[in-house]
């Protein structure tokens, strides 16, 4: 019975799917199985494009799953992964069709405990610190008695009460105050954007840009101050224009802005305390300065009006000191006189020696010297002019000759037939070379002719070609419809394959000089 029957092949009657319906059978029954589930593992590889989703791994000691977590999810997490972290991931399976792999679309993610923090803490302090963020060079001196103060802070909590009334015992100062979130997801970007606008104020405008800020909070857990462990705070309060003192926590909590900030303060009351002096102590002590300053200009004059009055009593009196000059200006005041008239009588005696020699006699024998001078130079003048023409004469006659007509056509005929024996080389010159060349490809074409396979058909052989294409067996040709065979004085076409006997036609054809596609040599 069991021989009457025919056994069917394993699975020849299951139905039959498609792939993209076998992949919407698995995503379905995958996310109906697991629709929310939370995965803890170590976060591997994250990559963000520029579409603005993160796409992870989820790893443990055995296996790998992959994760993704959309645009719109990642902006609001509290905590951003980081390859390395321990983490608790909280979505919904899923499948990838287009790569046949499952993925978590992960809605929220949490580092997995306050280790796993503080790791993740460690890590990033180590990368920002190798940046230079910390470096003690970048801090900024906070000045001693600043005009305004802008303080980050929530303005409801007891902390911005504390600064203000601190400020107000100690020495009053305008604040501006930036509210923000201190904790949770708004925290970073909030206390972000305060730090960049207060640094992005016009100095003297209509809301002025303070000369200090305080990043201030009261204490709380880890998780509770972690906003101000984000990068994005750091590198804020490290590129701020602004000297910024971190007031954030208690003493024992440390945050990363507590080291890129230029000043760290225990508590909101200390930082208070460091942005400005106690009113009182300043004034007393500009008391003080100003009674030591009046002490020391009483005693500096006091000293120097002695000091004068030691030296005055080393010099003479004025009187004595003016009679030596006054005696000797009345011994002068008597000379004058006789002085004066002796002066004169003197140049009177010059003039008389001078206006002797000047006689009219005198000018008229000058005048006429003067006269013979000129004409006897006016005499000389042209024969010293004509001298110049004479020789320019002489050589323009020398070298006359040398621009004779006939001489200059001489030298363009000897020109002419250099000129032309030049053209008769390069005429012999250019045909040798011009012949060598053609002689060389005249080589060429015997050897291209002596290689060509129209030389080897007038040694015995031929081309079959059968159907349009060349034949190289003979089963080929049995089976071709209709045969031609190339001799070298021409072809022949053979009617009749397929083992039966070949007709050749009445008509052959010449031999073309072009050689086959390819083919044997029969």
């Amino acid at each position: 019975m069991s021989d009457l029957i025919e056994d069917l092949e394993p699975g020849g009657n299951a139905p039959e799917f498609t792939v993209s319906e076998l992949s919407g059978a698995v995503k379905r029954m995958i996310e109906g199985e697991f629709g929310h589930v939370r995965i803890r593992g170590e976060v591997g590889r994250v990559s963000r494009p520029r579409s603005g989703h993160i796409y992870l791994d989820l790893k443990d000691d055995r296996a790998v799953i992959s994760g993704v977590i959309w645009k719109g999810v990642s902006a609001r997490l509290a905590t951003q992964p980081e390859e390395g972290m321990e983490v608790v991931a909280t979505g919904r399976l899923t499948t990838f069709p287009g790569q046949s792999k499952y993925q978590i679309v992960i809605d929220d993610i949490a580092p997995a405990g306050a280790g796993a923090l503080m790791a993740m803490l460690e890590k990033r302090k180590a990368a920002l610190t190798a940046e230079g963020l910390f470096a003690q060079e970048r801090k900024k001196p906070i000045p001693y008695l600043p005009e305004i103060i802008g303080v980050v802070t929530s303005p409801s909590g007891a902390v911005i009460r504390d600064i203000l009334h601190r400020l107000r015992d100690r020495f009053p100062r305008k604040v501006l105050i930036w509210p923000v979130a201190v904790q949770g997801e708004r925290c970073a970007p909030e206390v972000t954007r305060a730090i960049q606008g207060f640094n992005a104020l016009t100095p003297g405008g209509a809301l002025p840009r303070p000369d200090l800020i305080i990043v201030a909070r009261g204490g709380g857990s880890v998780e509770d101050l972690w906003g101000f462990n984000e990068e994005s705070v750091v590198r804020a309060a490290a590129a701020s224009d602004i000297p910024l003192i971190s007031a954030v926590g208690h003493e024992t909590d440390t945050t990363l802005i507590d080291y890129a900030a230029d000043r760290r303060a225990p508590t909101p009351t200390a930082a208070a305390e460091m942005a400005v002096p106690v009113r009182r102590e300043l004034m007393a002590y500009t008391a003080e300065l100003g009674s030591r300053l009046t002490s020391a200009l009483t005693q500096g004059i006091t000293r120097r009006a002695q000091r004068l009055t030691d030296l005055s009593r080393a010099l003479p009196r004025a009187e004595t000191l003016l009679e030596t000059p006054r005696q000797r200006l009345d011994r002068a005041g008597d000379r004058l006189p006789a002085a004066l008239i002796a002066k004169v009588r003197g140049e009177e005696v010059r003039l008389n020696r001078a206006s002797g020699g000047l006689r009219p006699s005198v000018l008229t024998n000058r005048v006429t010297v003067l006269r013979e001078r000129v004409a006897d130079r006016a005499g000389r003048l042209g024969y010293a002019l004509a001298r110049p023409v004479e020789a320019g004469k002489r050589e323009l006659a020398r070298l006359s000759p040398r621009l004779d007509p006939a001489r200059i056509d001489e030298a363009r005929v000897r020109k002419e037939r250099e000129f032309e024996a030049l053209c008769a080389r390069l005429s012999r010159v250019g045909t040798g070379q011009i012949e060598g060349w053609q002689k060389r490809l005249d080589a060429l074409e015997r050897m291209r002719v002596t290689l060509g396979y129209t030389e080897t058909l007038k040694r015995g052989y031929a081309v079959v070609r059968g159907d349009g294409d060349v034949v190289t067996t003979r089963e080929a040709a049995a089976h071709a419809g209709a045969l031609e065979i190339e001799f070298h004085d021409g072809r022949l076409d053979v009617i009749g394959g397929g083992g039966g006997s070949a007709k050749p036609t009445a008509k052959a054809k010449k031999s073309k000089d072009e050689p086959p596609e390819q083919g044997t040599l029969f």
